[in-house]
This record gives C-alpha cells, structure tokens and sequence, in this order.
C-alpha cells in the first residue's frame, strides 16, 4: 500500500535556484517542482534544518514579445518540509500572482495538458480557502 499522499503533480525540471533561510543563501539546482512547492538538491556539504521558513528563487529565461531576452522569477516563500540527504523538499506557503502565472505555464507546458494543470489550479484555490 502506497503511503504517497501528493495532490499535486511533480514535473521534472533541471534548473537552478536560490534557497533564502534565515541562516545562508545556498545556490541549489531544482530536481522537480510542483504547484505545492519545489525539490531541491542542496550543494555539496550544505544542509538545512526541516521546518525552516525559507524564500525559493528561481530565475527563468525567456524572450518577451520583442524577441528580446527577458528575466522571469519564480519566488516561492515557504517551509522546508522535509531534508535528506542533499534534498530538501519545500512547501509553497505564499507566492505572488506573477510567478503562479509563471509556475502553472511551466507545468502546463511540462504536462502538455492543458486540462490537468487548470484542474491542479483549482484544487489549489480550493484548498487555500478551507484553510
């Protein structure tokens, strides 16, 4: 029997990252990322303490309608939920409108279904309002 109790889908996406704590600034690469929140892989040597508040920045490059090169941000503020080993699982706590627009086109696109991702968006809005 099966003890996964995730609500939200997990796409793989290679990227770096910074992880903000109240303690260091650590530059991580993203091993997968989520609507709920992000895996990270911490750098070598690094670790960090589960339940630690903390901000996840993850710069995106892209092209505006210009065709010049644009710099897009996802920022998560959250808790660590969970670290081992040299990954550490962070739980989306607060993140503004222009990067859940940003994360939901991400994981669109990564999902290539455009129906899965507004199904995802909706459980989200409905479980931060029964909170």
């Amino acid at each position: 029997m099966s003890t996964e109790r995730r609500q939200f889908t997990r796409v793989a996406f290679a990227a770096g990252a910074e992880l903000v704590t109240t303690q260091e600034h650590l530059t991580c690469q993203v091993l997968d990322i989520s609507l709920k929140g992000v895996l990270l892989e911490l750098p070598a040597g690094k670790t960090a303490q589960a339940g630690m508040p903390c901000l996840v920045k993850m710069p995106l490059g892209g092209n505006g309608d210009d065709g010049h090169s644009t710099d897009f941000v996802i920022a998560m503020a959250g808790e660590l939920a969970h670290v081992e080993g040299a990954h550490a699982g962070v739980i989306c706590r607060s993140i503004d409108i222009e990067s859940i627009t940003h994360l939901r086109r991400l994981i669109e696109f990564n999902l290539g279904d455009p129906a899965a991702s507004e199904r995802e968006l909706k459980a989200l809005i409905a479980a931060a309002g029964a909170a």
